[in-house]
């Protein structure tokens, strides 16, 4: 396992009841109610949280990648992420799908954009290998 040459950011969450409990992050910029997926409750899931912050994050991995080779990012890029979850054998697992919309941007420049950010992103670089990540451009 490699381990990080710097911490740039350390986020810190408290939480309570598990999948029906609550959240908040010790700066309360996060405060939320927890919910299981399908659940009567009326908060959000851990499915959809780890759906927008990978989203988020390949964005920022995209970002930084068109910086570097000074390519310009269409303004209204996008990204809809779906996170599976079900049994794997007699535990359960996740798996995500990402649709990446770059509008106006050439389909080869695109894809090797995604192929970089994918190699880049920390979201990717934690689940690789050990759940199936599907990126697709839209």
């Amino acid at each position: 396992m490699a381990s990080l040459d710097k911490v740039l950011y350390t986020a810190r969450t408290h939480t309570t009841g598990g999948r029906d409990g609550a959240a908040s992050s010790d700066d309360a910029r996060l405060d939320i109610s927890l919910s299981s997926p399908g659940g009567a409750g009326k908060g959000t899931n851990p499915e959809q949280l780890f759906a927008a912050g990978y989203s988020a994050c390949f964005i920022g991995a995209m970002k930084a990648v068109a910086a570097r080779q000074k390519l310009t990012l269409p303004q209204d890029l996008s990204v809809d992420a779906e996170v599976d979850l079900g049994p794997v054998g007699q535990a359960f697992g996740i798996a995500v799908r990402m649709t990446i919309h770059l509008p106006g941007m050439d389909k080869a420049q695109a894809q090797q954009l995604v192929d970089a950010a994918h190699q880049v992103c920390p979201y990717s670089n934690a689940t690789r290998g050990n759940i199936d990540v599907t990126l697709t451009l839209g």
